[in-house]
């Protein structure tokens, strides 16, 4: 049993890739307050995933959006069905429909969920950064002396740091019953996945049915590939920026602890990478980590930090225990691994 573990670094260069509740004509972004109010901008964990969603490849089929109700008792969900739809599988939902099962009482309903495969955390500043206001008007075929419509929005310069676990034996893995967990699926659903080539499995004390492994492992892929040139963010027209991650962090581990969250931190008002911190985790996990930590660095990312990171390194990367390049190469190859049956291991989970 392996998750991947570890953290993603975005850099916004004057951009507004995540807008808040506006006031009157102003647009504002994401931020919060810590201490004496300094600001961090960030981007909800929400929008990040949807830019995943709508990265994925064009022939990627993804989960419909369902619609009911009005008002306050409107419910919108995704088709609930995780053996059709990556996205259903990787991304989890929650839907609550009436029953259609024989048998079922008048007016009963049931409720069908799927935790999250993929957990990804807010991506917040590193580094405090105060949005600044940008001043627009619109005047064009006024006539002479008309006042101009005026309009307002917020934008920063910052690099936003989030947590990434992907917990791999639950790929293509689906709930149909416990205790204390919903089902993910209906058992009649259940039953075509078994029939179509699934099979039934325990996984951590609970009733599963599970795709075939070909399939997991070319979802996995599929997931890491999109990771590598993931697109979106708000107000492209005029803050079009890069959304791919400048640096990412991912490690093998056989639980799902991720030791590997303070290994960019702020050092001198600055966003830093501590190699010391990085070296100190590896040495400290080495008994749990299933594989080297791979971490994919943008070259011009960080300035020289990059190149001395490689040096203070050596060690590591000559023993095999770390691998560093390029987030796309980093992130493509272990796809074309895991593809390739490299890690099959990573997808069980030992009784």
């Amino acid at each position: 049993m392996t998750f991947l573990v570890g953290q993603q670094i975005l850099e916004i260069k004057a951009g507004a890739p995540n807008n808040g509740r506006g006031e009157d004509n102003r647009g504002m972004v994401k931020q919060f307050a810590v201490g004496r109010g300094e600001k961090y901008p960030y981007v909800s964990a929400q929008a990040s995933r949807r830019w995943l969603r709508d990265s994925l490849p064009a022939g990627e089929p993804t989960s419909p959006v369902i619609r009911s109700g009005e008002g306050k008792k409107q419910q919108a969900y995704t088709r609930g069905r995780p053996d059709l739809y990556l996205d259903d599988d990787l991304f989890g939902y929650m839907i609550a429909v009436k029953a259609d099962e024989a048998g079922a009482k008048k007016g009963e309903s049931k409720t069908f969920m799927r935790d999250t495969v993929l957990a990804t955390g807010t991506l917040v500043s590193v580094v405090p950064s105060k949005p600044v206001m940008d001043f627009g008007t619109m005047s064009r075929d006024f006539e002479p002396g008309t006042h101009p419509v005026i309009h307002e929005h917020e934008m920063y310069t910052a690099d936003l740091a989030g947590d990434l676990l992907l917990d791999l034996p639950r790929v293509g893995t689906f709930e149909t019953g416990g205790r204390t967990t919903k089902a993910a699926l209906p058992p009649r659903l259940a039953d075509e996945v078994v029939e179509k080539g699934g099979y039934e499995v325990v996984l951590r004390g609970v009733q599963c049915v599970r795709l075939p492994i070909d399939e997991r492992r070319r979802r996995a892929g599929v997931l890491l590939r999109t990771m590598a040139m993931v697109k979106g963010g708000a107000k492209q027209s005029a803050h079009y920026g890069d959304r791919t991650p400048g640096l990412v962090i991912l490690a093998p581990l056989k639980g799902g602890t991720n030791p590997f969250t303070r290994v960019v931190r702020e050092r001198e008002k600055a966003t830093y990478f501590d190699a010391d911190v990085l070296r100190e985790e590896i040495g400290a996990w080495s008994d749990e980590l299933d594989g080297p930590v791979r971490i994919g660095w943008a070259p011009g990312f960080l300035g020289s930090q990059r190149d001395r990171a490689f040096s203070d390194l050596t060690d590591l990367l000559k023993d095999e225990k770390l691998i560093l390049g390029h987030p796309r190469t980093v992130l493509n190859t272990l796809a074309d691994e895991i593809e390739a049956s490299d890690h099959d291991s990573w997808f069980e989970d030992p009784q």
